[in-house]
């Protein structure tokens, strides 16, 4: 037959030598009143109230960490789309404006090198003589140019257009006593295009918005 185990005994209550308390053990209540009971169950409520807006708290922190994560990375590729659209629109522009100033010089080739010689005046009007080189088989059309625009500046010396095989159309290489000014339509459309290159590479995805703040705000 097996013996029951004991239970240890608990001392409750303990004194001193002259018979005094020193510890006692809480007793714990068993009865609550109407009011205690509604004290309790307020405060389980707003404990129970506090963590959960504590835990809501921390996943709407969540969340708006991941809103940030999201519209970085939404701007860094609304950023390279908006650079790519200027880099398109930009040569667009300048293939436009290619053909536009091809067709005005197929058109009037003798313009740059008239224009150049209004722009001079003052630097070529004590020079007795004027030397123009200009593409082949425009001399003749150069040379009636210049003469009627000497004339209108009041350009007393003489001009001579002659040809060069290696000049392309609407290019010249206008020579006087002390100085020389050139031309090259595709030197210069080199040029335009390396500038608008280096523009659009230092402006990179740095640029300032396609549509501004305010425009966007009210479309």
């Amino acid at each position: 037959m097996t013996q029951p185990a004991h239970k240890p005994f608990g001392f409750d209550t303990v004194f001193d030598d002259a018979g005094a308390v020193t510890y006692q053990a809480p007793t714990r209540k068993r009865l609550f009143t109407p009011d205690e009971v509604e004290q309790i169950r307020a405060a389980a409520f707003a404990e129970g109230e506090r963590s959960a807006v504590a835990q809501a708290e921390g996943q709407a922190a969540d969340a708006l960490a991941d809103i940030a994560r999201a519209a970085r990375s939404a701007m860094t590729a609304l950023a390279a789309v908006a650079h790519e659209h200027r880099v398109g629109t930009a040569e667009l522009a300048l293939a436009a404006a290619r053909r536009i100033a091809d067709a005005a010089l197929s058109r009037f080739p003798d313009a740059p090198v008239t224009a150049a010689l209004e722009t001079l005046a003052r630097e070529v009007e004590a020079q007795p003589r004027l030397t123009v080189r200009v593409a082949a088989g425009l001399e003749g059309r150069v040379q009636a140019a210049l003469d009627q625009t000497a004339e209108a500046i009041g350009f007393q010396g003489r001009i001579t257009a002659r040809a060069d095989a290696a000049l392309p159309l609407a290019a010249f290489v206008l020579d006087w006593g002390d100085g020389r000014a050139a031309f090259d339509p595709l030197a210069a459309a080199e040029r335009v295009a390396a500038a608008l290159d280096a523009a659009l590479a230092a402006e990179g995805l740095h640029a300032e918005p396609l549509i501004p703040a305010s425009e966007a705000d009210h479309g």
